[in-house]
């Protein structure tokens, strides 16, 4: 069973961001969900349609190892409600060549078909690894390279860089002059910084345990509950780790809480009870 029973119209059902802050999960199609989030019966080719009508936002990983048709985007597209957005891993091959800064065409051969997701379309997800070899020209040339726009629609790139040698001032100073965000990733394996360098943020939590139902206690999630809205309101959280100062600001920006990993099973647990703590206010 569901550990949150739907109406059985659940079609209907939206759930938007709150107040600019989207929760939600990496992927939709995992086993152990079947179990506690998908309802019992559920068809696994209606798991997106279900998922994207109790999450506001999504993690597409799969692209990540390889990118889709356009045919293929526009079916995942269809069958999300309005509100609803995706977030986009991009393909391992551009991530891991060796010469970054010629992976242009790549680039925008991905960008041109992931276009395709229209207003469903959230930020681009770019990870570097542990253990590639960044060499700083090539990075910036990369950075040069990104499109800022598909079919007339603003992009959103955020930087994962998972080698914590190549995070340091410079590398903030990178990403605030493109308006790049970087990832504020809360785990022990990988670089943990809060440095806001964009016009919206990016969290991906990493700490769902598997012996708590909602992946994180209440208290926990009270305190997310209370970062998002700091960041969601302009502010930034002083408990959290940086890299450099803050850059104050008073703008409204959006926020996105993705739950990666760790006790995958209780990810979809953790983004709907944060969702429904900010909807309290």
């Amino acid at each position: 069973m569901s550990l949150f029973p739907d109406t059985d119209d659940w079609t209907s059902q939206r759930v938007g961001a709150v107040d600019g802050i989207r929760c939600g999960i990496g992927g939709w199609t995992y086993a152990p969900w079947r179990d506690n989030f998908y309802p019992k019966g559920l068809v696994q080719r209606r798991e997106l349609e279900y998922a994207s009508r109790h999450l506001s936002c999504i993690e597409i990983n799969g692209t990540y190892y390889g990118a889709q048709k356009p045919a293929t985007y526009a079916k995942w597209r269809d069958e999300t409600p309005d509100g609803f957005v995706f977030s986009v891993k991009a393909p391992m091959r551009i991530m891991q060549s060796k010469a970054l800064a010629r992976t242009g065409p790549q680039v925008e051969d991905f960008i041109g078909g992931i276009g395709t997701l229209g207003d469903r379309l959230g930020p681009l997800l770019w990870q570097f690894d542990a253990g590639l070899t960044l060499q700083r020209d090539a990075f910036e040339a990369f950075c040069d390279l990104l499109p800022r726009t598909v079919e007339g629609r603003a992009l959103r790139h955020v930087l994962d860089v998972r080698d914590a040698a190549f995070i340091d001032a410079d590398f903030i100073a990178l990403a605030r002059k493109h308006g790049f965000a970087t990832v504020f990733t809360d785990s022990p394996e990988h670089p943990s910084f809060a440095d806001v360098t964009a016009e919206f943020v990016y969290a991906r939590l990493m700490r769902s345990r598997s012996d708590i139902a909602t992946g994180y206690p209440l208290g926990e999630l009270e305190g997310w509950a209370a970062r998002a809205r700091l960041w969601a309101s302009g502010g930034e959280p002083g408990d959290l780790p940086k890299i450099t100062d803050a850059v104050p600001t008073h703008e409204p920006r959006d926020v996105f809480i993705q739950f990666i990993s760790a006790a995958k099973e209780r990810n979809p647990a953790a983004a709907m009870a944060l969702t429904a703590l900010l909807a309290r206010g």
